[in-house]
């Protein structure tokens, strides 16, 4: 048996107990190490939020975690599905919207204050000023979304634009245990 021929087994072989892994409930790719650890957060005076500290994951309640960022017009699209779900599901779950942009610098806090109320947001509104967060949920890109559960795992995480029904899925899901 050649070199080529070993790998080629010693992948699949990989791939196959990988997967029985994750039929059988013994694996979970979303599953980190740990729980994402809880993270006080500036919070930013806008439409739904009020200055001060917010603590994101906030534990035992099911989290909705939105990175953005106001140059990102895929974040801007979102905005309508993410109020959608917000409006079904806020009162039970913890959503926060978030951005890492470096304020103070090219853009301010009333700029991203400003944006938020353009594109009619209404739920928590957060800054990661240490990335702290981000690096976290690993996330490399916006938007960014993220379903966690009452213990703060991942049970969600997708990159880009969710219709209403993609956003809904999960967090019905985390909701239900």
């Amino acid at each position: 048996m050649g070199r080529r021929e070993l790998l080629a087994g010693g992948v699949a072989l990989a791939g196959v107990a990988a997967g029985g892994a994750f039929a059988l409930g013994g694996w979970n790719p979303l599953e980190r190490e740990g729980d994402v650890p809880a993270f006080d957060l500036e919070s930013l005076e806008a439409p739904g939020s009020a200055a001060g500290t917010i603590t994101v994951p906030e534990r035992g309640r099911v989290t909705v975690l939105e990175l953005f960022a106001t140059w990102c017009g895929v974040c801007a699209e979102l905005m309508v599905p993410l109020g959608t779900v917000y409006d079904e599901f806020g009162a039970d779950v913890q959503f926060v919207s978030v951005t890492n942009e470096p304020l103070g610098r090219t853009i301010t806090r009333e700029d991203v204050a400003s944006w938020w109320a353009d594109h009619d947001g209404r739920w928590s509104l957060a800054h990661d000023a240490d990335l702290e967060l981000t690096s976290a949920l690993e996330a490399t890109s916006v938007p960014y979304s993220v379903v966690l559960d009452e213990t703060n795992a991942v049970v969600w995480a997708e990159s880009g634009y969710k219709s209403v029904e993609a956003l809904r899925a999960p967090i019905t899901a985390a909701l239900e245990g």
